[in-house]
């Protein structure tokens, strides 16, 4: 979100808040001016269950960036997540209106628009609608179809849909922080922008981001986004697991998750201990890390094979390079 001439993102997550405040180069990028975080509260699973505590969370990682850069913040574009998002892949056809039957960018606009008609349930919005690839008379795989001549324009899209509640609640939210949401973006598409290489969206490849209570999957293949799901499952699972295997209270096993846990196999020795507090003032206890271990490992190969098998269900499996 353009701000006079810097660029403004805010991720609302289920366990921390981000700000970040950029202004465009010379060479194409951006230089980084401040960036805020807060540990998130209100939130569950990348949707908004507290609005006070939300709104004071981003107030919070909005002045932290503020300070940092010594700007303003006004307008944002903000992350939108919540394990209610869902995908389709779509087509739109049109018939080419330009001079000479030359599909022009306002034909190109219409077959977009006419793709973004898809039914979906009522309780649901449109967030993105995002152009995979065209066809004209049925020549397929056209990336760019401006200029090309021909009677028929269709376009294959994949639209992205999120529940509606979950989306005015978090623009709600953010207004009410005093900020004027200009857009509404997945996390894992704005991650893809930055992470993924042409030639890994060209040749295959999943993009998987791992957050506390969700994790954010898409899948690209000959340059466009094919499928992108949202699991309900994080980092948050890991530190539930080893409050009940350990008999420890939340923010116990959360701060020994960050310094102790590990998923590899193995990592420590069998005399390697910490001291392990427990619940209600009982005496601490120690325990070996090597139990600590099975409790994140069980979970983690739980979430990979819970990804693995969303990209099954897409049938994307053997497109991933």
């Amino acid at each position: 979100a353009k701000t006079e001439d810097y660029l403004v993102g805010l991720d609302v997550g289920t366990t921390k808040t981000c700000c970040v405040l950029a202004k465009p180069n010379e060479r194409g990028g951006l230089d980084i001016l401040g960036v805020g975080s807060r540990a998130s509260a209100g939130m569950r699973k990348g949707m908004i269950v507290n609005l006070e505590s939300a709104v004071e969370t981003i107030k919070g990682a909005v002045e932290d960036a503020e300070l940092m850069s010594g700007k303003g913040v006004g307008r944002a574009s903000v992350s939108l997540s919540g394990e209610r998002t869902r995908s389709i892949n779509y087509q739109g056809v049109v018939a080419v209106s330009g001079r000479g039957r030359a599909v022009t960018r306002e034909d190109v606009d219409r077959v977009i628009e006419a793709a973004r008609q898809v039914q979906i349930p009522q309780d649901s919005e449109v967030l993105h609608v995002l152009p995979q690839e065209f066809q004209i008379d049925g020549q397929t795989g056209i990336s760019d179809p401006v200029g090309m001549s021909g009677d028929r324009l269709e376009a294959n899209v994949h639209v992205v849909t999120v529940l509606a509640a979950a989306a005015q609640n978090l623009v709600t939210c953010v207004n009410r922080a005093g900020i004027e949401v200009a857009d509404l973006v997945l996390p894992a598409l704005a991650a893809a922008d930055v992470i993924l290489t042409p030639d890994e969206r060209e040749l295959g490849v999943a993009l998987v981001e791992v957050g506390g209570g969700t994790v954010h999957l898409s899948i690209f293949e000959r340059g466009a986004v094919w499928h992108s799901a949202v699991l309900p499952v994080g980092g948050d699972n890991v530190t539930k697991d080893i409050a009940v295997g350990l008999r420890t209270p939340i923010p116990e096993a959360e701060r020994i998750k960050r310094r102790y846990g590990s998923a590899l196999e193995p990592v420590t020795e069998e005399d390697d201990t910490l001291e392990v507090p427990a619940v209600a003032g009982r005496k601490a206890r120690v325990i070996s890390r090597s139990v600590l271990g099975e409790v994140v490992r069980a979970r983690t190969e739980e979430i990979c094979q819970l990804i693995r098998s969303e990209v099954e269900r897409a049938g994307l499996l053997e497109s991933i390079n």
